[in-house]
């Protein structure tokens, strides 16, 4: 199985406090891979590391090395707006721009200057069709995007990441300020794009993780308790620590 990332002995700081320590794992070509631990163990601060969104912090610092397709995303040459457009995220909640949904969807192509009707048109379609969306909204694609439900609002931040055409999407708990409902049909919008993605989530919801994920990551305090194949990780933990949270025990 192909490593689509690598994460060697990561370490960043905020000022002179430690949020992660030496984290060391894989991530997987078209896999999902779930980041699991109580609150305030570094899990999305890691998930942010993978496209540079900590860079936006100040007073951060951070060493090790993150490799993309075996390039590491730290070195200085890296083109950090050509890295979000490769590795994009979803956040935890949704953010829609206050535009109507067609615009939402093209806005970073138009970001980049496509301003050709043909292709804007035929990209909206595809990346409402690739979340789901299409049918519900293509009659309405001049309506404002905030008037959508909460699901759908995330599902079209999906569809607008989607039309960048990322390699990699990262998404922070994205079921967060869902209903189960809706909360079921993003997770089965997640198994179906990973056919043609690499995705990681970052979830409290450890049914979530075991539902969806083929990997997951335990971590504590900074560091990186466990990882592995989800099923074992879940059954038979090699770490008492894992154990402890997978079980209730801890967190």
């Amino acid at each position: 199985m192909d490593q689509k990332i690598e994460i060697k002995d990561l370490d960043l700081f905020y000022g002179s406090f430690q949020a992660l320590k030496a984290v060391s794992m894989p991530v997987y070509d078209r896999q999902i891979t779930a980041l699991i631990g109580p609150s305030g163990c570094g899990k999305s601060t890691l998930l942010r590391c993978l496209n540079r969104m900590n860079d936006l912090i100040s007073e951060v610092r951070i060493t090790g090395r993150a490799l993309l397709d075996g390039v590491n995303i730290y070195d200085r040459s890296t083109d950090v707006e050509g890295l979000r457009k490769r590795v994009g995220m979803v956040f935890q909640r949704p953010n829609p721009f206050p535009l109507p949904i067609y615009e939402n969807v093209v806005y970073g192509l138009r970001v980049a200057g496509e301003n050709d009707k043909k292709t804007l048109d035929q990209t909206a379609e595809k990346s409402l069709k690739a979340a789901w969306l299409w049918d519900q909204l293509k009659d309405k694609l001049h309506q404002p995007a905030i008037s959508l439900p909460l699901d759908q609002q995330q599902r079209l931040c999906l569809a607008r990441l989607l039309a960048v055409e990322p390699e990699v999407i990262l998404m922070d708990e994205p079921c967060s300020s869902l209903d189960p409902i809706a909360t079921a049909k993003v997770e089965e919008l997640m198994l179906e794009l990973k056919k043609d993605y690499t995705i990681v989530i970052v979830t409290h919801n450890m049914q979530q993780a075991a539902r969806v994920s083929d990997f997951s990551g335990y971590m504590l305090l900074g560091e990186m308790i466990e990882f592995g194949e989800t099923k074992t990780l879940f059954t038979n933990p090699s770490q008492k620590l894992t154990e402890d949270y997978i079980t209730g025990r801890f967190g």
